[in-house]
């Protein structure tokens, strides 16, 4: 319960709240001192935005989860020329997400004067698979070729550019809040 209150950068109050348990009772739960009733943990699971079931775990298939092609979430713009697939299943609690992104010659993910799209503290690692683009973060050109990585705090305006002749893929991996200030 802990790493999902956190992973919602909930403070014991916060969570209070928006449950309506107290936070001395969220305290005592999340140290293993005590069991909530199913009253409580229903309360406590609508306060993490989650079902009693994913609280609870009991609608899970399993510690191994699968994402078909043709069931994965896409999104883009291909208007624009920039497509991407969600690589990974929409879980509760999840705090990383990692996508396969497509640039058509001269397209570009976003622009200069797109707000940012993460959440406070977010980091992003992107991996070049084909082609070369250009990460544009916080105002500053970085040139990426094929097999080249990088991270950055992905809270900050950014966005990839396709300036080469032929298509370019990388993949990107989104961690919620993990930035140290």
């Amino acid at each position: 319960m802990r790493a999902l209150r956190e992973g919602m950068d909930l403070s014991l109050r916060d969570l209070a709240e928006r449950s309506g348990v107290s936070a001395q009772m969220l305290s005592q739960v999340e140290r293993g001192e005590t069991s909530p009733t199913l009253a409580v943990a229903a309360r406590i699971a609508a306060g993490l935005e989650l079902t009693l079931s994913q609280l609870l775990r009991l609608d899970e298939g399993g510690s191994v989860s699968v994402v078909r092609a043709d069931e994965r979430l896409r999104g883009g713009a291909k208007g624009r020329g920039h497509h991407y697939d969600v690589l990974t299943p929409p879980l509760p609690g999840q705090r990383a997400e990692v996508s396969l992104h497509t640039l058509v010659p001269g397209a570009a993910t976003g622009g200069p004067g797109d707000p940012p799209m993460h959440e406070p503290g977010a980091r992003e690692t992107a991996v070049v698979s084909q082609g070369s683009v250009t990460l544009i973060c916080d105002g500053v050109a970085h040139e990426l070729h094929e097999g080249d990585a990088v991270t950055f705090d992905a809270d900050l305006p950014h966005h990839f550019e396709n300036n080469a002749k032929c298509d370019a893929c990388f993949y990107a991996v989104v961690a919620a809040g993990l930035r140290r200030s």
